[in-house]
């Protein structure tokens, strides 16, 4: 991470000051103040960001912790047992992590961005526990965010909402689009991960935890156990029958047709169910809800206070970037090849950017589709939305989530992470021409 960062700022930096000593000037402001600008704009969003994210995050924690103290994070990491495990061999399978994990992968599948973040930064934290070298990223956090980073998207709101409101004549006619590109680029994020971790340094989780029990000493987090130590203290072979594991992953397959069909019906009523369900369920199991709710939202608030500086960096970093001319560059350079294998130059600048910049890709992607030369139900209309839809801002990503358990070297996390973002761009660009022709 360290030297992307500094790449990325480096480039942007060579890039603004080629263009002010070289550059034709008289323009409002030279290149060297644009990027100065940036800079203070970048690192004050980042701190906005961090705030707005506070409420959500106290929300969605104290739910989180509502179903943990239920055993309902148990109850899930048991249904979906078989695949998990596979997935993720280094986690005991009853570990909180799973039931975190699944809950997470299950928000991005239905396009709840809001909700996927805590129970991601929760799973995270979770994994955190398991891991004897405090600071490096595991094989399991390394496979987990670059997951999260392509995850099967069966219900992309936001962006059928966006269509829909520019007089789309079709605006969820993304889903199958985005339900095709997101599939290859997850199971293209597995192999990566699993083939990477082969050629990265030692997985950490697997190193035997220090006499005392603290791996780092400089570690805040004292209370971690390896996952033997874990699997030792809860019996984790009791597993539901696998007939009712098979029952559950086939009505999760079930929920893709109906998706498709009934998607805008559903899409209003997720988060309201997903905020009493958790709340009746601990009711049932006799949870004190009032109480528990608060302690977890306790978390979730100084969770998001902890990534204010990962935000700064990486933000800060890409806003440079944007601002120097580095991006536009790098797209007059790559439209004439990319336009040849079904990615138009019109669309290339919102592939490049949305592992960058979330809220920059969603603004491109508006000014395309609502661009009446070119609207939201043309091939690049189509594009660009399901490249919104079926891709994650993975520095974003990595920054928010590594940051809220201070990990440092993410090993091969990025690189599993962009070759996921590269499959989904050229899944998407499959599913486009092959739907559109």
């Amino acid at each position: 991470m360290n030297i992307v960062f500094f790449a990325i700022i480096a480039i942007a930096f060579v890039f603004a000051a080629f263009h002010q000593v070289f550059g034709p000037g008289g323009g409002d402001t030279t290149p060297i103040q644009e990027l100065s600008r940036a800079v203070v704009d970048s690192a004050g969003g980042a701190v906005e960001l961090a705030i707005g994210l506070i409420g959500v995050m106290a929300l969605f924690l104290g739910l989180m912790k509502v179903a943990e103290e239920g055993g309902l994070l148990r109850i899930i990491s048991r249904l979906i047992r078989p695949l998990m495990t596979r997935l993720f061999p280094e986690v005991p399978p009853e570990h909180p992590a799973m039931g975190a994990m699944i809950l997470n992968m299950s928000a991005n599948a239905l396009g709840l961005g809001n909700a996927a973040t805590p129970f991601g930064i929760r799973a995270m934290q979770e994994l955190d526990k398991l891991n004897p070298v405090k600071g490096t990223a595991t094989n399991s956090m390394a496979l987990f965010l670059a997951i999260n980073t392509s995850s099967i998207t069966l219900l992309p709101t936001g962006v059928i909402a966006l269509r829909a409101s520019v007089g789309s004549t079709d605006p969820a006619g993304i889903l199958p689009t985005t339900l095709f590109a997101t599939m290859g680029s997850t199971v293209v994020a597995v192999i990566a991960a699993k083939l990477y971790a082969r050629f990265a340094s030692p997985d950490p989780g697997k190193q035997p935890m220090p006499e005392g029990g603290i791996a780092n000493p400089d570690s805040e987090n004292e209370d971690s156990d390896t996952a033997e130590e874990w699997a030792a203290e809860y019996d984790t072979d009791a597993g539901y029958p696998l007939w009712v594991s098979t029952l559950a992953l086939g009505a999760l397959a079930c929920l893709i047709p109906l998706t498709i069909i009934y998607g805008e019906v559903v899409s209003p009523w997720i988060i309201p169910s997903l905020i009493i369900g958790f709340l009746l369920f601990g009711v049932i199991r006799r949870v004190r809800i009032y109480e528990v709710f608060v302690e977890g939202a306790k978390d979730g608030f100084q969770v998001a206070v902890k990534i204010i500086p990962y935000l700064v960096a990486i933000l800060v970093a890409v806003g440079m970037f944007r601002a120097s001319g580095a991006l536009e560059a790098m797209v007059g350079f790559l439209g004439d090849f990319t336009s040849k294998v079904g990615l138009p130059a019109e669309a290339l600048p919102m592939a490049l950017l949305r592992p960058l910049s979330g809220s920059g890709a969603y603004g491109i992607m508006a000014s395309i589709i609502q661009d009446p030369a070119v609207g939201p139900d043309s091939y690049v209309g189509y594009l660009v939305s399901t490249l919104q839809g079926s891709t994650e801002t993975t520095f974003y990503v990595l920054a928010v989530y590594f940051g809220a358990i201070q990990v440092r070297r993410i090993r091969h996390t990025m690189a599993a992470a962009l070759t996921a973002d590269l499959a989904g761009i050229i899944c998407a660009v499959l599913a486009c021409t092959y739907i559109l022709g």
